[in-house]
C-alpha cells in the first residue's frame, strides 16, 4: 500500500527559522522526499541548501529539471524558480509569478495534489500574506495530509492563519514538533482517493500548465472563472476571479495569479506610485516656473517674473493635498485585511487535533 511519502513545504517572512528546526527533527532514514519554496528576492544566490544539511542528517540540494525523486532528501526550489512535481521527477520552470512570486508555493503544493493525491503531505509555515492557502486546500481536497505552523508559534502569522481559515489541518503544531510529526506521518498508509467536484481535476491541471510556463494555457482560464473589472498589477491584463472553495483568487491571461489580499497590496502600492510621480510633475513644474522668475528678473522683465512666481506658488499649493495623499496612501495596510477581518463567502472551522 502507498504511504504518505511526498512532503511539500512553504514558507514566506520568518520561515527560515521554522525551515531549519524541521530539518534538525528529521531521522536519518526517513523513507519520504521533501520540497521546500522559501520566498525569497530574485538575484540572490540561495544558501538553504547548505543550511538544511547542516541543520539535520539529510541531504539538500537544488534539484535540476527533470531530476529524478529520492527517498530521504530534501529538494530546494531554487531562486527565480518554480519547483513543480511530476510522476517520478521534478521539474523547475519559470512560469509566471503567483502572488508576486517565484518561486510561489501553491504551484508545489498543487502539482504534488494533482500528481500524488493522499500520498501528499503538505506544511504551511510563517510567512506574511497567504499564498499557501490555495495549495493547501487543493492538497487537502485530494485526500492528502495538511500540517500547519500554530500561528502563536510564528514568527509572522499571516500564512499559517490563512491557511487555516479555509482548510482544517490534520494538525497545527509549533515547527520544532514538525519534524518528529512527520517521521510518524510518513509511515501512515494513504488513504484511497477522494472523488473531486466536477472540473476541478481539469482546473487543477490548467494551473500547473500555466507554472511550467505553458503562458497559453492562461487565455482559456476563463472556463475556470468570472472576468473582473481589474487588471493584473504584473502585466495590466484582464484578471479572471476564481474559487477554491471558500478562497478567492484572480489570475490574467498571460499567467499571473494574486490571492485578494496580494492583489490588494499591488493596489496599494500603485496608487503610492502614482500620487508620487504626481507629486514629482506638480514639484518640477514649480521649480521650472521658480526657475523662469529668476531669468525674467535677471533680464528686467517684472511683471513676467511676478505672474511666474504666482504660478509657482499655485502649483506648490496643488501639490500640497497631493503630497498629504501620498504620505497617507501608506494607511491601506493588507495587514489589516488579514485572516479573519475579510468576509468570507464559506468558512472551514479551525482544526482543534495536534499531533
Amino acid at each position: 500500500m502507498a504511504r504518505k511519502d511526498i512532503v511539500v513545504i512553504g514558507a514566506s517572512a520568518g520561515g527560515l527559522e521554522a525551515v531549519l528546526s524541521i530539518a534538525g527533527g528529521l531521522p536519518a532514514d526517513l523513507q519520504a522526499s521533501l520540497f521546500v519554496v522559501l520566498h525569497q528576492s530574485p538575484g540572490w544566490k540561495s544558501a538553504l541548501p547548505q543550511l538544511l544539511a547542516k541543520a539535520g542528517p539529510l541531504p539538500a540540494g537544488h534539484p535540476a529539471d527533470g531530476e529524478h525523486i529520492g527517498a530521504g532528501r530534501i529538494y530546494v526550489a531554487p531562486n527565480d524558480h518554480h519547483m513543480l512535481l511530476e510522476a517520478g521527477c521534478v521539474r523547475i520552470t519559470r512560469g509566471p509569478r503567483e502572488n508576486r512570486f517565484r518561486p510561489a508555493v501553491d504551484p508545489l503544493f498543487r502539482s504534488a495534489a494533482y500528481i500524488y493525491g493522499a500520498r501528499a503531505v503538505g506544511v504551511v509555515l510563517s510567512g506574511a500574506l497567504d499564498d499557501g492557502a490555495s495549495g493547501l486546500y487543493t492538497l487537502k481536497l485530494r485526500g492528502g495530509t495538511a500540517i500547519v505552523q500554530d500561528p502563536s508559534d510564528a514568527t509572522v502569522s499571516a500564512m499559517p492563519l490563512n491557511a487555516l481559515q479555509y482548510t482544517e489541518a490534520d494538525y497545527t503544531v509549533p515547527a520544532a514538533a514538525i519534524g518528529g510529526l512527520l517521521a510518524r506521518v510518513v509511515r501512515e498508509p494513504a488513504p484511497h482517493a477522494r472523488r473531486l467536484p466536477p472540473g476541478e481535476d481539469e482546473k487543477t491541471l490548467h494551473e500547473i500548465r500555466i507554472a511550467q510556463g505553458r503562458t497559453e494555457a492562461g487565455q482559456d482560464f476563463t472556463r475556470f472563472g468570472t472576468l473582473t473589472p481589474f487588471t493584473c498589477p504584473e502585466c495590466r491584463g484582464v484578471l479572471a476571479r476564481v474559487k477554491d472553495g471558500g478562497i478567492v483568487r484572480f489570475r490574467c491571461h498571460t499567467g499571473h495569479a494574486f490571492s485578494r489580499q496580494t492583489l490588494l497590496g499591488s493596489i496599494a502600492r500603485d496608487v503610492e506610485e502614482s500620487l508620487y510621480d504626481a507629486l514629482r510633475a506638480l514639484d518640477e513644474a514649480a521649480m521650472l516656473l521658480e526657475d523662469l522668475a529668476a531669468d525674467f528678473g535677471r533680464e528686467g522683465d517684472g511683471e513676467a517674473a511676478a505672474r511666474s512666481l504666482a504660478l509657482a506658488r499655485a502649483t506648490r499649493e496643488r501639490s500640497r493635498p497631493v503630497r498629504e495623499a501620498a504620505i497617507r496612501s501608506g494607511t491601506i495596510d493588507v495587514g489589516d485585511a488579514g485572516a479573519g477581518s475579510i468576509s468570507r463567502e464559506t468558512r472551514v472551522p479551525r482544526a482543534a487535533r495536534t499531533s
